[in-house]
């Protein structure tokens, strides 16, 4: 991960601990299950290094059928172009033409017929191979008008495109609203935000119980809980 001529660079989550947390869970109600057909139960052993492994996903498996060490793209994709960040007027867009047809589309809602023509762009592994003549007349063009102009644009002609958010214009967006994908919850020191679950059941939807605790506030209940447990042995 980075630019192609620069250092290495991390994501801005951590990653790996969430993604070990998600797999435990996976496994934990596969253990579940197994455990109702057969009466037995097992030892679940998971590493953050296993799952940091595991993520590297197609990655991963074009070095192992391919022999080749993967390089850094930036913001582009190794196997498919243009899928990447362009910089407009007035911010970032994302443009993702996942095949030939979307990018015959694309050429049509920018008004580009000449890229539509080349030879050097007229398939996904030629524009691959030609992605340093591609990309930056692309950057140029992306250059000239808003992201908003891009945006709408381009899903009007069906093709993949969306705005860079930052975290406050991401929650703060109308999917997100949509969504209801942020919560408020009474708490002592006045209403509190937070990202609800994404999981969407239907018939049992998750729902906040209860507010996050303040420093210490459910010692003496897990206590009880602890001592009342040791009294029943």
């Amino acid at each position: 991960t980075g630019d192609p001529d620069g250092p290495p660079m991390k994501v801005g989550v951590a990653i790996v601990d969430i993604t070990a947390g998600m797999l435990a869970c996976s496994a934990i109600l596969a253990a579940l299950r197994v455990s109702e057909a057969t009466g037995r139960g097992q030892l679940i052993d998971m590493s953050l290094f296993d799952a940091h492994l595991s993520w590297l996903a197609n990655v991963g498996s074009n070095y192992l059928l391919m022999g080749e060490t993967p390089g850094r793209y930036g913001n582009g994709h190794p196997n498919i172009v243009p899928y990447q960040a362009f910089r407009a007027s007035d911010g970032w867009l994302v443009l993702a033409v996942g095949n030939d047809r979307q990018w015959q589309r694309f050429c049509r809602a920018v008004q580009r017929a000449d890229l539509a023509r080349d030879e050097r762009f007229a398939a996904n592994d030629l524009r691959v191979t030609n992605r340093s003549a591609l990309v930056p007349l692309l950057e140029e063009m992306f250059a000239g008008r808003t992201v908003g102009e891009w945006v709408a644009l381009l899903r009007e002609h069906d093709v993949p495109a969306g705005p860079v958010n930052t975290v406050d214009r991401a929650l703060e967006s109308e999917q997100a609203r949509a969504r209801g994908l942020v919560r408020t919850v009474e708490h002592p020191g006045g209403p509190l935000r937070m990202v609800a679950s994404p999981l969407g059941l239907t018939t049992t939807p998750p729902a906040i119980r209860r507010r996050p605790p303040l420093l210490g506030e459910h010692t003496e209940e897990v206590l009880r809980a602890v001592y009342a447990a040791e009294e029943g042995e």
